[in-house]
């Protein structure tokens, strides 16, 4: 009986090269256009209601929304020509071309949308810009998810099922935070219902996915990122709770707050383990061995639970 050996890459080298996107560029990025998307859909749905100051809010918060993550995504790519490098093509099979084009779209119709918000100018022109914003709003908050789950990291594209979902959910969750943040509690009362349906759309992705990756969820509950997510949860399961129960406009400021915060923690949490999956190596190779032993069956030969170790090379 030979025991079973526990993999070992060549001197503990990475098998695939880790993203080289910044913190917390990127994790910032994934927050403001969470932010700005659910507010640009937030804010005609409050303005059709009569809830003025809420579609004010929402209206600022798309524009400043879209115009802080392309700052953030600007300051990651080093400088502003190669952001303008992508917009001189669409290549549809390419999430980072399409992403780029979502968020130029978006950022423009959100800009125009708070410029005349602020202004009272151009009615006109002013509700096709608030109408392509609330339309482009739930494609920005969940296309850095394919976005995610189209490269070769481990902890992002064995989820690639879930984390449309946990985007989507953490957006809800920050959208509705801004809310009732910036509006007066009269008019919050939807927002207390999308707080508590985005914070359960966030768990059950959450949850799923982790059930689901096996030992590629590693990242996800040690470590750092594990940190963040713990108190993500924490934050927005709280925020929602007292969004829920909570009465006068300090309980909403507090719980629009956590809601916020634990949607922030949330997008480093998912960025860093995805980097903590890229570097370690075991995450590359187990389970695609396993995935061969299974298809392979038992008593193959060369293959086994976890494949054999690989060995140091030879001098």
């Amino acid at each position: 009986m030979v025991p079973e050996v526990e993999f070992r890459s060549y001197y503990g080298q990475p098998i695939i090269k880790p993203p080289v996107w910044k913190t917390p560029d990127v994790p910032l990025y994934l927050f403001l256009g969470g932010l700005a998307g659910t507010s640009a859909v937030i804010a005609p749905l409050a303005e059709l209601t009569g809830r003025s100051r809420l579609a004010r809010a929402g209206y600022l918060a798309a524009a400043a929304g879209a115009a802080g993550g392309t700052v953030a995504l600007i300051h990651d790519l080093g400088r502003p020509a190669r952001f303008l490098n992508m917009l001189r093509m669409l290549k549809p099979t390419s999430p980072l071309s399409v992403g780029s084009w979502i968020l130029a779209s978006f950022g423009t119709s959100a800009g125009a949308a708070g410029a005349a918000t602020v202004t009272g100018w151009l009615p006109g022109p002013a509700r096709v810009a608030k109408a392509g914003a609330a339309l482009l709003g739930p494609i920005l908050t969940t296309y850095t998810a394919v976005l995610f789950a189209d490269t070769a990291v481990p902890a992002w594209h064995d989820a690639h099922r879930q984390l449309p979902f946990l985007f989507a959910g953490s957006a809800l969750a920050a959208g509705a935070g801004w809310g009732l943040v910036a509006a007066p509690t009269v008019e919050t009362r939807p927002l207390r219902a999308m707080a508590v349906v985005g914070a359960g759309v966030e768990a059950l992705a959450e949850r799923r996915m982790r059930s689901r990756l096996g030992m590629v969820a590693e990242p996800y509950r040690t470590g750092r990122p594990g940190r963040w997510l713990r108190a993500a949860r924490w934050l927005t399961v709280g925020g929602a709770v007292l969004a829920a129960t909570g009465r006068g406009r300090a309980a909403a400021a507090v719980a629009g707050t956590a809601l916020m915060v634990g949607s922030l923690c949330t997008r480093f949490g998912v960025f860093e383990a995805g980097i903590a999956s890229a570097r370690d190596p075991k995450y590359t190779v187990v389970p695609q061995r396993r995935r061969l032993s299974a298809l392979a069956g038992p008593g193959e030969p060369g293959v086994g639970k976890t494949g054999p170790a690989v060995s140091a090379p030879p001098p």
